[in-house]
């Protein structure tokens, strides 16, 4: 494993913030001249949401590029520090909205490390995080690849990548029971068990998957067309990779072996075998294959875990989703309504929120679009007092105005897909 992992992103992610800061007046002034100053977004395509670019063009190649941020802005960490921990669980569906479930995964990983619970999760309750984990990303990846085809002029992909994209909606649906915004994760474990038959549709679906990925492969890898539109554009070398604090594919896109998966592993990842796919240029070209080669690893992670998941498909043996802690996790209904005990718990519970201890942690997972993180600062009780969140989409633009500058305009709609960003979780 690479040395990459002992590095801090503080001051990469400080970085990329300056990157991103609003855009001034003097900045716009400075463009003035016989160079042509080009406004892309924030309403266009290929910005793939609210993200406006200004750009400086001198004839068809690009000079200077000042990505303008904040147009989806709505203040999910204020929101956070006046709801309990619980409460906060669906605004996280709203961040990364391409991957909610794994959004839930690491932010209630977040708080249980806070409480010192992480340690306590049941086995079945780990391996069925995962599984949404590992979902979240082949869905994620899917539409990330399917939009960035279609930009480049593949829109065949896009109908391929969609198609199997429905039936990981239709698993979702049937776990949680909600398409797209889950809320499906709890502090301390899950809100309910899988249902039944719900393995086997796992395993179909897993099956067919990867019949989609080669068809995709074939349009796509040795496509002249595309090859040509990604090949050598866009290069992020692995020092600035490292620099600008961008992680997830991009990062290994640029060569640099680092996943918090196996980097720091939470959950039942250390149990689990899988292989990092890591690229050598760093183009665009690299970034679609790692994506590629993601979705195959999670399909290998999915195989391992619906065969290893404690009480089996149907859980005849009853194996508990949730730890047995009545101040965390609320009791069962039919006991709340025949114990006082039981009744004050859920009381408790529902108005005030766990009663987490005072302190300050830091938890990041690997999201499909890079290490999300995320930071609390408590005073004690039901609510965080400072709540922060690390965006690999934020972070990840940061590297625009490096990246953009001596390309032509077509190109900037090839590095923008390879980047693969959601603005949700950018602006926050």
């Amino acid at each position: 494993m690479s040395t990459v992992q002992d590095i801090q992103f503080k001051e990469p992610a400080a970085r990329a913030a300056e990157a991103l800061r609003a855009v001034s007046s003097d900045e716009l002034q400075d463009m003035q001249g016989e160079k042509m100053v080009l406004n892309m977004g924030p309403s266009h395509p290929s910005t793939h949401g609210v993200l406006r670019i200004i750009l400086e063009m001198d004839g068809e190649i690009i000079t200077k590029a000042i990505p303008d941020v904040g147009y989806l802005h709505r203040g999910d960490e204020k929101i956070a520090e006046n709801m309990t921990y619980t409460q906060f669980i669906p605004y996280t569906d709203r961040l990364d909205y391409l991957a909610p479930l794994h959004n839930n995964v690491v932010y209630a990983l977040a708080v249980e490390k806070l409480m010192g619970i992480d340690q306590q999760l049941p086995p079945r309750c780990q391996y069925i995080r995962v599984i949404c984990c590992e979902l979240s990303r082949i869905s994620a990846h899917l539409l990330g690849l399917g939009a960035f085809a279609m930009d480049v002029g593949a829109l065949t992909v896009f109908l391929h990548t969609f198609t199997e994209r429905e039936k990981i909606y239709n698993l979702i649906e049937a776990l949680t029971g909600a398409r797209f915004t889950t809320s499906y994760t709890r502090i301390g474990g899950l809100s309910r068990d899988l249902p039944p038959g719900w393995v086997a549709q796992c395993r179909k679906f897993l099956d067919e998957v990867v019949v989609n990925f080669d068809e995709s492969e074939k349009l796509l890898t040795r496509n002249r067309i595309f090859v040509d539109r990604t090949r050598d554009v866009g290069v992020l070398s692995k020092e600035d990779a490292i620099d600008f604090g961008v992680t997830g594919p991009n990062l290994r896109g640029s060569g640099v072996d680092y996943d918090l998966r196996k980097a720091h592993p939470y959950l039942v990842y250390k149990d689990l075998e899988f292989d990092v796919p890591i690229g050598s240029v760093g183009d665009c070209y690299d970034r679609y294959l790692v994506r590629m080669e993601e979705m195959r690893q999670s399909v290998r992670i999915l195989r391992q875990c619906l065969d290893k998941l404690p009480g089996g498909a149907d859980n005849q043996s009853g194996e508990p989703v949730n730890i047995s802690d009545g101040k965390t996790v609320l009791p069962p209904k039919n006991k709340v309504m025949t114990s006082m005990e039981e009744l004050i718990h859920q009381f408790m519970l529902v108005t005030q929120g766990v009663n987490a201890p005072a302190g300050e942690i830091y938890f990041g997972g690997e999201n499909p679009k890079g290490e999300l993180g995320f930071y609390i600062n408590s005073k004690g009780g039901g609510t965080p007092h400072r709540l922060k969140i690390r965006a690999p989409s934020f972070v990840n633009l940061g590297v625009l105005p490096h990246l953009l500058p001596g390309h032509m305009m077509s190109d900037v709609v090839s590095i923008l897909g390879s980047i693969d960003f959601v603005m949700g979780e950018c602006d926050r």
